[in-house]
């Protein structure tokens, strides 16, 4: 079977052996040495200060929609994961959706200043696929409305932009380590603040306000394990491996699908990091018809993202076009580290089987 991704696995020696020297001290959680050490690490390779590492990329999303004191509307995009609508209705907040881009699938910089009232506290956005939002705009805009930005950098990871890591960008950034992610520590996430105040106040948030027997503010458990540290040490020495493996697959289905499929496209002074492959087909139907194909040779790809979540069953409908047409055309091809050139020809030609008729 050929899924949409496979998780990248280090030497299993070398995790065992990284993993030992917190057997060794039996301190398996609560800040321990692997914990500590990956996070200065992760400091060092997206050139951060504030960086917290947390146990998933949900929650820190939670904690900075809570540390940034928002409770009424956040404007984000209707074309994420599910996770970054349900955290602004988790926290009691009301999501405002702007349409995307129809080139880059993110959030529509240009169509964000209309749908700010006077309940408007924040812009929740989302580097979608790696991609960068139209940082500079939204920046200006939260200037002038003096809005919070916090983006939602799950897919960025390894991605930079004007030679800068995405993860650098806007007030508050979170990024998810999930199993399915370039880098991951089997579960596990970030958050990323640029400011001091607020990353001390997330610090404490991460592990329930107090630090021993002093409590200083309201918490939740965000840490995470030793195991899950083990993990990303033994997987950030091998990212530069993965993207350049991944930029060979990225080549590899370009050569035959990229002039006759859409694709999100990207501005030159991003480095991306090769994070998905999703295409865009003519029409749903079409879309429907490749899933099946792909089903007969066991092979599984991913409809990233449907539905819109504007649609969502159980928010207020807002209509957003865009998102609704590429939501339901869009789809994610298998795409990871060591996928086997003739089962990229394979998916390439079950692909063509079908467009082409």
């Amino acid at each position: 079977m050929i899924n949409v991704t496979k998780t990248y696995l280090p030497n299993f020696d070398e995790y065992t052996v990284t993993l030992k020297r917190a057997w060794d001290k039996a301190w398996l959680t609560n800040n321990g040495e692997l914990v500590l050490e990956l996070e200065g690490k992760l400091k060092e390779y997206l050139g951060v200060e504030n960086f917290l590492f947390t146990n998933n990329g949900t929650i820190v999303l939670q904690m900075a929609l809570k540390v940034l004191g928002i409770t009424k509307e956040v404007i984000t995009t209707p074309f994420s994961y599910v996770a970054t609508t349900n955290v602004i209705i988790w926290e009691g907040c009301k999501p405002v959706f702007v349409d995307i881009d129809p080139n880059t699938f993110c959030i529509d910089a240009s169509k964000i200043e209309a749908a700010i009232t006077s309940e408007t506290e924040a812009i929740l956005a989302t580097h979608v696929f790696g991609i960068n939002c139209d940082i500079e705009t939204i920046e200006a805009i939260a200037k002038k409305y003096n809005l919070k930005v916090i983006y939602d950098a799950a897919h960025a990871f390894g991605s930079t932009y004007k030679g800068k890591s995405l993860l650098q960008y806007g007030d508050i950034i979170t990024c998810s380590f999930h199993a399915t992610k370039l880098f991951h520590t089997g579960e596990g996430g970030c958050i990323i603040a640029n400011d001091k105040e607020l990353a001390n106040k997330l610090m404490l948030y991460r592990q329930f306000g107090h630090v021993f027997d002093d409590f200083y503010s309201i918490g939740i458990n965000g840490k995470n394990s030793e195991f899950h540290a083990a993990m990303g040490l033994c997987v950030l020495p091998n990212v530069a491996a993965i993207i350049a493996d991944r930029k060979r697959i990225s080549l590899l289905y370009d050569a035959s699908l990229a002039t006759i499929l859409q694709r999100p496209k990207m501005e030159n002074t991003l480095s991306y990091n090769y994070a998905y492959y999703p295409v865009v087909f003519k029409s749903e139907e079409v879309l429907l018809q490749v899933v099946e194909k792909l089903k007969e040779q066991q092979i599984s790809g991913r409809r990233y993202f449907y539905p819109s979540l504007n649609e969502l069953p159980f928010i207020e409908k807002q209509p957003c076009v865009v998102s609704e047409d590429i939501s339901r055309r869009v789809f994610c091809l298998p795409f990871y580290y060591g996928l086997e050139d003739e089962h990229i020809q394979t998916i390439i030609t079950c692909i063509l089987s079908i467009i082409k008729k």
